[in-house]
């Protein structure tokens, strides 16, 4: 059971290092510090489902994550 948890984790884990990368696409090193001076915009589209994704993969990432810890 713990390398089936194992290998999920490792997959999902995967999986969001590639949404975050997705997401991070339009930004440039200077707005990541507060820089840039962009109006507030919401998400529209495929960025906000792409965003959704991410959470609902993290929260994933967390629960394998706990479940690997507490079945023996």
């Amino acid at each position: 059971m713990n390398q089936i948890l194992f290998y999920s984790q490792v997959i999902t884990s995967v999986v969001l290092i590639v949404l975050i990368v997705i997401q991070q696409r339009g930004a440039a090193l200077g707005s990541g510090f507060g820089g840039g001076g962009e109006i507030y915009a919401t998400k529209r589209g495929a960025q906000k489902k792409i965003y959704y994704a991410t959470v609902a993969v993290v929260t994933i990432f967390l629960v394998l994550g706990v479940l690997n810890i507490l079945i023996p």
